[in-house]
């Protein structure tokens, strides 16, 4: 998986596409008066505010391909005629994907061909097959 801002996620009972690019996440920024992350915050330390978690869900599903006016449909639907707390792990887990990587990614590991192309931090000299220099002559 490509560090996209996707992730999918059990919505409206199947296995739904969100994707949160920067675009997406200046549009939650503008909606909630609040930064991507401060949102996130909100929401995983249960200070959200409705527009929260209806605003991640709607531009996530945008930004996964959804026409806006289907999206807006959905959203009106399935997160604003529900409970909110049906649909806040929802909205944590799409914007949790869109700021910091989804779950599933390993973070901090680095690549195969980064792998590969690792030097050691030994003297270049030492697979050489030279002896050691001890100075000058």
């Amino acid at each position: 998986m490509s560090r996209d801002g996707s992730c999918e996620v059990v919505f409206n009972g199947q296995r739904t596409q969100f994707k949160l690019a920067w675009r997406e996440l200046m549009k939650i920024q503008e909606a909630c008066d609040a930064g991507p992350y401060v949102v996130l915050d909100r929401l995983v330390t249960g200070r959200w505010r409705l527009q929260d978690i209806s605003e991640v869900i709607k531009w996530g599903l945008i930004g996964a391909g959804m026409p806006q006016g289907d999206a807006l449909k959905l959203v009106e639907t399935e997160v604003e005629g529900r409970r909110p707390l049906e649909n806040l792990v929802i909205a944590q887990t799409v914007l949790g994907a869109g700021v910091v990587g989804a779950p599933e990614e390993e973070v901090g590991k680095k690549s195969e061909a980064a792998s590969r192309g690792k030097r050691k931090s030994r003297s270049r000299t030492g697979s050489s097959g030279l002896p050691p220099s001890s100075g000058t002559e």
